[in-house]
């Protein structure tokens, strides 16, 4: 259960199917998001203990010459091996759910976007009052991720299936929002559910 002081709505979505994008437009609206995969980032920076962890694992190739996570070479590692994808998400997990509780209880908006693509995948979804999906086809979502970093479709198909099934995600949606129009689609839906939260807010 949710144990922050404010009402928390869970945005997650597969890779490439707009969960940055709506994000974006709440914090136009002037809602706080609280980005999981920049915690993750943050937990694996310089000097912190988790990158001694995974170097001493995976070996000092893992790292960039400025010492820094290659995260590409990591992603190549463990979405290619589940047994390492455990042992990395194990060693991370903990911690990211740590910071997120501490951001969690910071926000000061009427409500607040926790975006994580990994959700419903980790116990993250029991900080959340609400999950909304964004959801895309599997052939939107390849081509939106290849156009935006050029990824290789491989890598991407890879992490698609490492990622919860797109009908078990849209199960646990308290509300679903398809994303396989334009910008101007996806922000007229999010604006509405906007109010909705101020609503659901208010009635507290």
């Amino acid at each position: 259960m949710n144990t922050a002081k404010n009402y928390v709505v869970g945005l997650t979505g597969g890779i490439g199917s707009g969960k940055s994008a709506a994000a974006a437009m709440f914090r136009a609206w002037g809602i706080e998001v609280i980005n999981a995969d920049a915690l993750a980032r943050e937990v694996v920076e310089p000097g912190q203990p988790a990158l001694n962890d995974i170097a001493a694992h995976f070996g000092s190739d893992i790292l960039t010459a400025e010492s820094y996570l290659d995260r590409a070479a990591l992603r190549r590692i463990v979405f290619s091996n589940p047994e390492q994808k455990s042992w990395l998400e194990n060693l991370l997990h903990p911690l990211i759910a740590v910071l997120l509780q501490q951001r969690l209880n910071a926000t000061e908006s009427p409500y607040t976007i926790l975006e994580s693509p990994l959700l419903l995948e980790t116990e993250q979804y029991k900080l959340v009052e609400r999950v909304l999906v964004i959801d895309a086809s599997e052939e939107i979502q390849i081509d939106r991720t290849v156009k935006r970093d050029g990824s290789d479709e491989g890598v991407i198909r890879s992490i698609i299936a490492s990622q919860i099934d797109r009908a078990k995600r849209i199960q646990h949606a308290d509300d679903l929002v398809s994303n396989e129009e334009g910008l101007e689609q996806l922000r007229a839906k999010i604006e509405v559910l906007h109010y909705k939260y101020i609503g659901l807010v208010t009635k507290q």
